[in-house]
C-alpha cells in the first residue's frame, strides 16, 4: 500500500498520526503542506518531499528526504522567495507531479487551509482519475475559517471534492455536511490519534489530583488564543492561590510580559515553559497539575485538553471547542466563555476549593481516556481503515 500524506511535516500531530501505521511495511510519503523545510524528529519509515530543506540532524535514519538540501535557513528562505517569484504556484505543481509519479492508493490531507487547499488544486488540475482522497479537519479549519469570506468557497471546494472525511468531533461533521461534503465519514478522532495510557500513568504525580499545586495555562494569544484572559481570571483568584505555581506553555511574547507583571502584583510565582519542550515533559507537567486552562475563540479538539484528561488535571476549556463532547460541565471539567474573566475566575475558584470535584473528575476522565484515547485501540482501527479502503477499491 502506498499512502501520500499532504500535511505539516514539522507537526507533532502529523508524526503521531503516522506513528500508528509506520511499522506496517507500507510505502508512506509526506508532502509538507507548509513547505517549512523541517520534518518532525519523531517521523519514522517515511519519505518526505521538500522543495528546499535544511539539515535534518535529529531525524531518524529510516526517514528519506527528497528535494534540494541547503546549509542554512537563510539560503532556504532566499531560494523559496525566488521560486515563489518565478513560479507563484510552484508547490501546486510539485504536488501534482508527485501524485502522478507515485500513483498512491490513498491521498490523506490533514488540515484544511494548507493541505486541503493544495490537494484540491492538484485534483482540479489532475486530468484523470484522482486517487482516493481522505481529508481530516483540524482545530478551527471550518468552525472559524468557514465563516470567513476569504476561505468560505475554498473550504466548500475541499469538502465537496474529498471522498472520505475524518473529524475531531460531531460538531465538525455537521458543519462539513453544511459545506457540501457528500462522502463517508470514517470516524471521529483526535488529530494525532491516541496515547500510550500505561506509559502516561508512570508520568503522573502519585496521590490524589487535589494534592497537586500547579495550574497549567496554555499561552496562546493572538487571532484565536486568549491566554491573557486566563491570567486576568487567575489574578481575580489570587487570594486563594497561595502555595500554587502558574505554569504557562507555548507563551506568546505579550503573555510572558503579562506573567511577570502578574507575579509582581500578586506574589504568585509563574514559570514559562519554552517552545520545543519534549512532549513527554509536557505530559509530565499535566500529570502534576491540578488545573489545565485552555482558552480560545475557536478550536476543535485541543491536544492540551486531551492531555489534561489523560493525566488527571481538571480541564477548564473554552466553549468554542469540542470539549463539551468529552466532559460534563461542572462535573468532569468546566466549559467557559473564552473572553469572560469573571466566569473563568468563578470556575477556577470552584476547582481550587472543591477537592472532591477534581478527584472525582479525574476518575471520570480516566475512564473516558480508556474508552476513547488508547493508542493501541485507535491504531488498530486506523490500520484496519486504510486496509479496507484499499481492498474495497481493488
Amino acid at each position: 500500500m502506498r499512502i501520500l500524506f499532504v500535511a505539516m511535516a514539522e507537526s507533532i500531530h502529523t508524526s503521531r498520526w503516522i506513528s500508528q501505521i509506520c511499522d506496517q511495511g507500507w510505502d508512506i510519503h509526506v508532502f509538507p503542506s507548509t513547505d517549512s523545510g523541517v520534518s518532525h524528529k519523531d517521523l519514522r519509515n517515511v519519505t518526505v518531499h521538500h522543495s528546499l530543506y535544511r539539515s535534518q540532524k535529529n531525524s531518524d535514519s529510516s526517514v528519506k528526504f527528497h528535494g534540494i538540501p541547503v546549509f542554512s535557513g537563510i539560503i532556504e528562505g532566499i531560494g523559496k522567495k525566488i521560486l515563489k517569484k518565478l513560479i507563484p504556484n510552484y508547490r501546486n505543481i510539485q504536488l501534482l507531479r508527485l501524485i502522478k509519479k507515485l500513483k498512491p492508493d490513498i491521498i490523506h490531507s490533514m488540515e484544511t487551509q494548507a493541505a486541503g487547499y493544495l490537494t484540491f488544486n492538484a485534483k482540479k488540475s489532475f486530468g484523470g482519475r484522482f486517487p482516493m482522497w481522505i481529508h481530516t479537519v483540524w482545530g478551527s479549519d471550518i468552525y472559524l475559517f468557514g465563516r470567513l469570506k476569504e476561505h468560505r468557497e475554498k473550504v466548500t471546494d475541499v469538502l465537496k471534492s474529498c471522498d472520505y472525511y475524518i473529524s475531531e468531533c460531531q460538531r465538525d461533521i455537521k458543519l462539513a455536511r453544511i459545506f457540501g461534503f457528500k462522502g463517508d465519514v470514517l470516524f471521529t478522532s483526535s488529530a494525532e490519534g491516541g496515547f500510550d495510557l500505561q506509559a502516561c500513568l508512570k508520568l503522573r504525580q502519585i496521590g490524589p489530583v487535589s494534592s497537586r499545586r500547579i495550574i497549567l495555562l496554555k499561552g496562546y494569544q493572538g487571532w484565536a488564543g486568549r491566554s491573557l484572559v486566563g491570567l486576568h481570571a487567575l489574578e481575580r483568584c489570587a487570594d486563594i492561590l497561595e502555595g500554587y505555581e502558574i505554569v504557562i506553555y507555548v507563551a506568546a511574547s505579550e503573555v510572558v510580559i503579562a506573567a511577570e507583571l502578574f507575579t509582581e502584583s500578586t506574589g504568585i510565582p509563574t514559570r514559562i515553559i519554552p517552545y520545543g519542550t519534549p512532549h513527554q515533559e509536557m505530559m509530565r507537567l499535566h500529570g502534576k497539575a491540578r488545573l489545565s486552562i485552555g482558552l480560545s475563540i475557536s478550536d476543535g479538539l485541543p491536544s492540551s485538553f486531551l492531555e489534561a484528561i489523560v493525566m488527571g488535571a481538571f480541564p477548564i476549556q473554552s466553549n468554542t471547542s469540542c470539549a463539551d463532547e468529552w466532559i460534563v460541565d461542572g462535573k468532569s471539567g468546566f466549559i467557559v466563555p473564552p473572553e469572560d474573566p469573571d466566569i473563568i475566575a468563578s470556575a477556577i475558584r470552584k476547582a481550587i476549593s472543591d477537592d472532591n470535584l477534581v478527584d472525582n473528575a479525574a476518575q471520570i476522565n480516566e475512564e473516558t481516556a480508556k474508552r476513547n484515547l488508547d493508542f493501541f485501540l485507535i491504531r488498530e482501527k486506523v490500520i484496519e481503515l486504510y486496509t479496507k479502503l484499499v481492498i474495497d477499491k481493488s
